[in-house]
This record gives structure tokens, sequence and C-alpha cells, in this order.
């Protein structure tokens, strides 16, 4: 049985399990996770160019990034939609 429910004025299916339709999400995933896949999938100079920090640009380390990713939200929000977009990606060249 298939419910409509309004949530923060937005109408959801509310189902027992999830569609295949719902975009990834960050649930249970670290912000060290995010950063190692993206270095792995996309590299560091195209994480530079996509947000341009130093500590992405400027002898990047995984530390570094995870220190400065921590103290700024901004940086942090634009990297998490670039690890989204990289799943998203993934996703439909499957």
């Amino acid at each position: 049985m298939i419910r409509e429910a309004t949530i923060v004025g937005a109408p959801r299916k509310i189902l027992g399990m999830k569609s295949q339709s719902n975009p990834p999400s960050l649930d249970g995933i670290t912000l060290e996770t995010i950063v190692t896949e993206l270095v792995a999938n996309i590299g560091w100079e195209a994480m530079a160019d996509a947000v341009p920090v130093r500590c992405f640009s400027l002898d990047p380390s995984v530390s570094s990034s995870l220190k400065f990713l921590r103290r700024a939200p901004w940086a942090r929000t634009k990297v998490e939609n670039l690890y989204l977009q990289l799943l998203r990606d993934q996703d439909k060249s499957r």
C-alpha cells in the first residue's frame, strides 16, 4: 500500500523499501571515505578545479583536506555534492 505524505511541503511516497529512483545518500559515509573515493576516481587536480582550495592543489593529502573541510562547511558541502555527482555518474554508466 502506498500512501502520500507531506514532509516540509513536498509530497513523498512512503514505502516499506527504497525505490530505485531515490538519489544517492551520504548516510553512513564518512568524510574520509568521500575524500579518498574522490581522489581515487577523479584525482586531486580535478578536485581542485571543482572546489578551488589550497589543500587540494598545493601538496594535497587526505589528512590536510579533512582538517580543512571540517572547519569550512561551504567547502565540505561542495565536496559532498561532487561525491554525490560521482555516484550518480557511476550509476548511469552501469
